[in-house]
């Protein structure tokens, strides 16, 4: 059975997770994270444009880290659902971002869920389309190991008659540099905005990168990516 929990509580503890002495990274704050760690992208240094907008057919570099569809070593295919899903190859080492196909990589527009620019991963169908947004997998690596980071994420829109139909799960790969996988978190997000945070058990900087992959009807938006930009010291 799935667990749904109020949005509050989805933004506290992040839904689904595997068992926490499995894997060693657990579920935390935003709101704390947010406070704690010194760095963000909020994708503002880009131009505002409606959707589709700005289409990144390679790697984008924003300060302190990379956003790629996948890592190096691994392939990522269209589901049942048509949403990109990765293989279970293990990422080459060093861990790196590599882009997807022309069209079908990243976008960056404005989301009027948001209320500012976000990141769009783009599915199989495209950057034009709108069935094809939202609907791929970003990679996300940092150029320096983190003990905890976050994001907010958007899944559909709240639909007030409740014609909707249900948020599906969004999935986070955790990888140390060398590519070995850390943790794999599931969370179930409500409709809207949701913001998700983690953190290493002892706050051990070993997570170099992750990647988000989604079976969500209407696909994902990210923004507000957090993160520790001043390396540690020692």
């Amino acid at each position: 059975m799935i667990l749904r929990l109020p949005r509050l509580a989805l933004a506290l503890c992040a839904a689904f997770a595997l068992p926490a002495r499995a894997q060693h990274i657990a579920a935390e704050s935003y709101a704390t994270l947010r406070a704690e760690l010194d760095g963000i992208v909020a994708f503002e240094t880009l131009p505002w444009r409606a959707e589709p907008g700005l289409n990144f057919d390679q790697a984008l570099r924003l300060p302190g880290l990379w956003l790629g569809e996948r890592f190096a070593g691994q392939s990522l295919a269209p589901g049942a659902s048509a949403h990109d899903l990765p293989d279970a190859a293990a990422p080459a080492a060093p861990l790196t971002v590599r882009p997807g196909r022309p069209g079908e990589n990243l976008a960056v527009a404005f989301h009027r869920g948001f209320g500012s620019n976000a990141l769009f991963p783009l599915g199989s169908d495209g950057f034009a389309r709108i069935s094809g947004r939202g609907e791929g997998a970003v990679a996300i690596l940092f150029d320096h190991d983190q003990y905890a980071l976050g994001l907010r994420l958007h899944a559909q829109y709240p639909a007030p008659l409740g014609a909707a139909p249900e948020t599906g799960p969004v999935t986070v790969a955790f990888f140390a540099r060398d590519g070995r996988r850390l943790a794999t978190l599931r969370h179930i997000p409500a409709a809207g905005v949701v913001a998700l945070g983690w953190r290493r058990a002892g706050n051990r900087p070993d997570i170099a990168g992750i990647l988000i992959t989604n079976t969500d009807p209407g696909g994902i938006a990210i923004d507000d990516i957090i993160f520790q930009r001043t390396p540690p010291l020692g």
